[in-house]
């Protein structure tokens, strides 16, 4: 198998001859495919499995059953993923950490959590400002 992006590309392409095939930027989620007028196509890259190949199944026979490949929901050309984009991180990213460092506890059932509440008795509220 090749040994960078580019160089998998080009053998992709070589066996994949009826499909336009790119290879996705990092982070990529639109296609960037540009028409005869040179307008962007802009449609959603998706998860494509590839089992019901309008064009005989070649896509199948040349990458194998479980590749993965993304597929532009307008254009249909078939996206190969960038080996620099981090793999098993949500597309909305890793999100962000709290600036003031602060880390909570996962809610409890306070009917569970105390004999009391189980009971069914109620408790006093404690005032949560401090006094003075």
């Amino acid at each position: 198998m090749a040994t960078t992006g580019t160089e998998y590309l080009a053998e992709v392409q070589q066996q994949l001859p009826d499909h336009k095939v790119k290879l996705k930027k990092p982070g990529q989620r639109s296609c960037n495919e540009k028409d005869e007028k040179g307008k962007l196509c802009g449609g959603h890259l998706k998860r494509w499995f590839y089992m019901a190949d309008v064009k005989g199944g070649d896509v199948a026979r040349a990458l194998g059953p479980d590749v993965e490949i993304y597929r532009c929901e307008f254009c249909k050309t078939l996206y190969l993923p960038n080996p620099e984009d981090p793999r098993g991180l949500n597309v909305a990213g890793s999100g962000q950490i709290s600036v003031f460092g602060l880390t909570l506890p996962p809610k409890t059932d306070p009917a569970k959590s105390t004999p009391a509440a189980a009971a069914g008795k109620d408790q006093p509220v404690k005032d949560a400002l401090p006094k003075g």
